[in-house]
């Protein structure tokens, strides 16, 4: 059995209980090794068997995986964050599917909640912003025309930009390209949760500024939009007493 498992954003302690149970239990662990927190690995039992995927083919990755089941062996398949956002997964269900390797997917907490988490602040505002986009920059790997930058900054939503903090020069001219001001709240989060974690403040028009004053090239997240500022929106109904839901009257009623 192959279980592909989230690691969370960094901190060790932010991986599911789920998770840290899997990774108890595993003969095989295959790890992003770029990404994952090492001190993850302190997790496994002795007598597991670590290979750090950075380092490895999809090729390479299967043929690990296929030895341990044919030797009936348990594999962790370690992600970064949550695996379904650019955890590139498909390809590996698909060639354990073409081998009758069955699998589950234990979900991890995201970076791009670390990031939340870092500033801190909360990605949908009331008439602010009620939309969250993730994506990125195209570089070595292209993104559909449909889904550039320019044309998500149109909507004016909350925009969460992954592997992209190595362009930043070409990233702001890109957001203001498509519709956000120069002065739009922005902010680079670097290695979210780490304990090495550095938020830096800036906006649109300074994204690359404040990258290059901070260092930072990558392992960043840039979070952009009004709602990065945490201001000017509007009490939520949620908790409003004049409002009714299902569990709770109006003040009125």
């Amino acid at each position: 059995m192959v279980y592909i498992v989230g690691a969370g954003p960094g901190a060790e302690d932010l991986i599911t209980v789920r998770g840290l149970k899997l990774l108890q239990k595993a003969d095989v662990v295959i790890y992003a090794g770029s990404l994952v927190n090492p001190g993850l690995l302190k997790e496994t039992k002795e007598g597991c068997r670590i290979h750090d995927s950075g380092k490895m083919t999809l090729e390479d990755v299967m043929q690990e995986i296929e030895g341990a089941e044919q030797e009936g062996l348990m594999t962790v398949r370690l992600h970064t964050g949550d695996p379904c956002i650019y955890g590139a997964i498909r390809e590996q269900m698909d060639a354990m599917d073409a081998r009758g390797i069955s699998y589950e997917i234990c979900p991890g907490v995201s970076s791009f909640c670390g990031a939340a988490a870092a500033l801190p602040m909360e990605y949908t505002l009331p008439e602010i912003s009620q939309s969250v986009v993730i994506t990125r920059m195209e570089g070595r790997t292209s993104v559909p025309k449909r889904e550039s930058i320019r044309s998500f900054a149109a909507h004016q939503a909350t925009m969460v930009i992954f592997l992209s903090a190595g362009m930043l020069k070409a990233l702001s001219g890109e957001l203001m390209a498509g519709g956000y001001d120069s002065a739009t709240p922005a902010a680079i989060v670097y290695k979210a949760t780490w304990p090495e974690e550095k938020v830096v403040r800036c906006t649109v028009g300074s994204l690359a500024e404040a990258g290059e004053r901070e260092g930072i090239r990558k392992t960043a997240l840039i979070i952009v939009g009004n709602t990065v500022a945490q201001s000017g929106y509007l009490r939520s109904k949620l908790y409003d007493p004049e409002f009714e839901t299902e569990f709770r009257r109006s003040s009125h009623s």
